[in-house]
């Protein structure tokens, strides 16, 4: 295979500390057809690490795209969202606010930290297979994500 017909994966970084989602979120993920390689951290200031390539993630890659619980531990997702959408180097990451909270206070607030999407978490396992697939098309497969820089 020559390296110019080489594609590579789409990078998604989850930032969740519930392993049940984790697990509903990799499955989803596997099912569909676009190739993608998902990273998981269970808190914010693990998450920052990460996006800073800091200590054990001094190696790591660039996010195409990350999924962002707002109920974590250490560092919450809103003071992790304010962080990325504040440094030059990671904003224009796209942001998917993926949670439990349906407070419009949680909606109003991720947007005015220029969340991309704000998505609630279904319950069900179902809905949110459903979820994890709607994501994966609109985000992986129709929208055109910024370049790494």
């Amino acid at each position: 295979m020559s390296n110019e017909n080489y594609v590579q994966p789409i990078e998604i970084l989850l930032v969740e500390d519930n392993p049940a989602d984790i697990r509903l979120t990799t499955e989803a993920l596997k099912e569909e057809k676009v190739y993608n390689k998902l990273n998981v951290v269970t808190d914010g200031v693990e998450a920052m690490a990460y996006l800073n390539k800091e200590g054990k993630y001094a190696k790591a890659t660039r996010p195409d795209l990350i999924l962002l619980d707002l109920n974590l531990p250490k560092k919450d997702g809103r003071e992790v969202l304010k962080e990325i959408k504040t440094d030059d180097k990671l904003k224009s990451i796209p942001v998917v606010v993926l949670t439990v909270s349906k407070s419009d206070e949680d909606i109003l607030k991720s947007y005015n930290l220029h969340a991309n999407s704000y998505i609630t978490k279904p319950v069900d396992l179902t809905q949110f297979i459903k979820v994890a697939k709607s994501i994966q098309e609109f985000w992986l497969t129709i929208v055109k994500l910024p370049p790494k820089t």
